[in-house]
């Protein structure tokens, strides 16, 4: 099952929302800030992003800038960072989309139509 980690007041992730209703594409809709990514999806999509923690952050969030992490996420183990992202889903990429051999963060439509083969 495909699984997507959402925000509600994100447009962004609106939009990820609607692109795959109007394909017929079913998912678990889940909400980032109370359910953040687990150990094993974070594991998975760092898989799909070449071991490139800063990819999963949320670089544009207040969160991520308050906390100055562009410094500090070269520093972080892959445990920690998983801890970080889980302790504040609002650090997490958004939307995060993981399941069924897909594994996508950000909502770039030639991206996730390329993931889904249209």
């Amino acid at each position: 099952m495909i699984r997507v980690y959402v925000y509600d007041k994100c447009s962004t992730c609106r939009n990820a929302l609607k692109w795959l209703d109007e394909r017929g594409i079913e998912c678990e809709v889940l909400a980032i800030k109370e359910t953040p990514p687990s150990d094993a999806d974070l594991k998975a999509m760092l898989e799909s992003k070449d071991g490139e923690l800063r990819k999963l952050f949320n670089t544009s969030g207040m969160d991520y800038r308050s906390m100055g992490l562009k410094d500090k996420i070269p520093t972080l183990s892959e445990t920690e960072a998983f801890a970080l992202l889980q302790s504040n889903g609002m650090l997490v990429k958004r939307p995060f989309l993981i399941g069924d051999g897909h594994a996508l963060t950000g909502f770039r439509e030639k991206e996730w139509v390329a993931s889904f083969g249209e």
